[in-house]
């Protein structure tokens, strides 16, 4: 079986494609900005990388999501509820971690059916 990789770069490709199934890689928006605008970036380049994978977000099986702050959950479901697919809601995580400069607020990680 082989594995497609998408926009590889020299430490990591921003998704991997194995026997259709798309894992993408967590997902960031611009540092320094609000949970909702950040969410609402990554949320765009999931869609575009699922697109890209021969899938879309009703297909997601499963959503690992990390706030730096869970104080910000709300905010962040705020834009989650309006983009989600309400018939093919994935299984989903959220937690609260450290993620890589204190500028990111939330990073998203997706896994989906091609």
């Amino acid at each position: 079986m082989s594995i497609r990789r998408i926009e590889p770069g020299p430490r990591m490709s921003q998704a991997a494609v194995h026997n259709g199934i798309a894992y993408l890689a967590g997902q960031v928006g611009a540092p320094g900005e609000s949970v909702a605008t950040q969410t609402t970036a990554v949320l765009a380049q999931i869609d575009r990388l699922l697109a890209e994978a021969g899938s879309d977000k009703s297909r997601i099986l499963t959503a690992t999501i990390w706030l730096a702050d869970m104080a910000d959950f709300a905010e962040m479901n705020s834009v989650w509820d309006v983009w989600v697919d309400k018939d093919n809601p994935p299984a989903r995580a959220t937690g609260e971690a450290k993620l890589a400069t204190p500028d990111y607020r939330v990073e998203i990680i997706i896994t989906a059916v091609c």
